[in-house]
């Protein structure tokens, strides 16, 4: 799979991404965000582990950002079950050096659109941690609504977090 953003791509994992992964992914800044399942430090094994879960995948629902080159980020959905079937988590991560230059909004909104026509969803919702600024910003930017706050339900690096639920509906 693979949808062109600007000068950005989203695609799908190769084996040949494991040594961008792990150089842009073994980050505190980023991984401070994302759930722990996103470890510190993040190793060549823990590149090759991902790409690997995620090119099982199917169907396919995570995937590589990239420059024409490289790695340098990734995106994905999980879609839910049960009673929430039709309703899709969705999470991104950008490398440090391209923070600010709207690759995540632009990624959000094309990921966003791929969920909704290739998925029997209503609902694309993403959770962010207290003090991720950015990431709401990227997500307002990309149409999705504040839903709520949920108060201290996040344990993070020893610290108690709040947690914004954005989401966005299909028209």
């Amino acid at each position: 799979m693979q949808i062109v953003i600007g000068e950005w791509r989203i695609r799908s994992y190769e084996r040949s991404d494991v040594d961008a992964l792990a150089r842009h992914a073994n980050n505190r800044n980023i991984s401070i965000h994302l759930r722990d399942r996103f470890p510190y430090p993040y190793t060549r094994r823990d590149a090759r582990d991902s790409i690997d879960r995620a090119r099982v995948l199917d169907p396919e629902t995570h995937f590589a950002i990239a420059t024409a080159t490289e790695l340098i980020g990734g995106i994905g959905f999980q879609p839910q079950e049960d009673v929430y079937r039709r309703s899709a988590e969705i999470g991104y991560w950008i490398a440090e050096p391209f923070w600010g230059r709207g690759i995540a909004t632009r990624a959000v909104r094309a990921i966003s659109a791929y969920a909704f026509a290739r998925f029997d969803l209503v609902r694309l919702f993403a959770c962010v941690f207290g003090g991720n600024s950015a990431s709401e910003r990227v997500l307002e930017k990309a149409g999705y609504q504040c839903e709520g706050n949920l108060r201290r339900c996040v344990f993070k690096e020893n610290r108690l977090l709040d947690q914004k639920i954005y989401a966005l509906l299909r028209d």
